[in-house]
């Protein structure tokens, strides 16, 4: 949803003198950046470089983006450099505010994302890295083994059924109702695994939760991006979304074992995450829908997203 607010002249000046009050740098230009999901992304230009500007306008996203950036930085003090580089304040804070936004501003990347099965083999080197610095005590959300998201998504389900009918929305309850059994299926199978899991709830690591989706290249180097959801998991979190194929599965094992990294994927926790995600996207939708319609995102999720392959699987296991 970046950028889907019309800002106009009087909004990037203001920004730009926010800019150079907080971080003492000068924005000649402001263009919108169109990466990421949530708030607004630039490109801020300036005669000391180009820069990426996040800014997060969302109440329940905004603590994780927050978390996150304490999470870069310590990355990148050991090592890592292909997180992206935060931009401190002249206070030396990692992020600042504007409006109701929470504003963090990294180095320019430019590069793009080209997520393909051949980047697969670099991408678990890398989250290997990093799944190597994990240690307990950084700030930031610990992964559950529960049925919560489906319990979410059919409360925001009935509070828009409550709601005032617009178009969209009438819309978005419609789909809902023509894949009511597919719901309530992923639903049931959820807390199945949810259970399953939690009888075993050990080694959590740093985990990304969408590396693929946020892999960049950029003049020959390789990035994985925006680390807002960052999170103490199981490696099934970063694995599940090609886990639904024979393959990738043996690459990530193999490259775990390369890395010296004792773990093996667990097919339960494969299937919860499975259908844990499967939720977590619907609920994303619909807590972004009041601000712009989500009914044609929704649509094609159902009707041929990505995720039916992922539900085939889990429904194998």
């Amino acid at each position: 949803m970046h950028n889907e607010i019309f800002r106009d002249q009087e909004y990037i000046h203001r920004l730009k003198d926010a800019i150079y009050e907080q971080y003492g740098i000068a924005a000649a230009k402001i263009t919108p950046a169109n990466r990421g999901y949530y708030g607004e992304t630039w490109k801020v230009h300036a005669d000391s470089g180009l820069y990426f500007l996040k800014m997060d306008y969302l109440p329940f996203h905004q603590k994780k983006f927050q978390q996150s950036l304490s999470v870069i930085e310590y990355l990148c003090e050991n090592g890592i450099d292909f997180v992206g580089r935060i931009i401190k304040t002249q206070g030396n804070e990692l992020y600042s505010n504007f409006d109701t936004a929470v504003m963090g501003l990294f180095e320019w990347v430019d590069g793009k994302n080209v997520e393909t099965d051949q980047t697969k083999s670099t991408e678990y080197q890398m989250l290997c890295k990093i799944y190597l610095l994990t240690r307990p005590g950084l700030a930031i959300p610990t992964a559950v083994f529960s049925d919560d998201a489906a319990i979410r998504f059919y409360q925001q389900w009935e509070k828009l059924k409550s709601a005032p009918k617009a178009e969209a929305d009438c819309a978005v309850l419609a789909i809902f109702e023509r894949f009511k059994e597919e719901i309530a299926h992923c639903a049931s199978r959820l807390s199945k695994f949810a259970g399953d899991c939690r009888e075993d709830s050990g080694d959590f690591y740093l985990t990304h939760g969408d590396a693929g989706g946020n892999f960049f290249i950029a003049h020959g180097r390789n990035y994985i991006l925006d680390w807002d959801e960052v999170m103490y998991a199981p490696l099934e979190r970063d694995a599940w979304v090609m886990g639904c194929y024979d393959w990738a599965r043996e690459l990530f094992h193999d490259t775990l074992k390369a890395n010296k990294i004792p773990y093996q994927l667990r097919p339960e926790r494969l299937a919860f995450y499975c259908y844990h995600m499967y939720f977590f996207y619907l609920n994303e939708f619909l807590m972004v829908h009041p601000i712009c319609d989500k009914s044609q995102r929704i649509q094609e999720y159902f009707e041929n997203g990505w995720i039916k392959n992922r539900i085939k699987f889990a429904d194998t296991i």
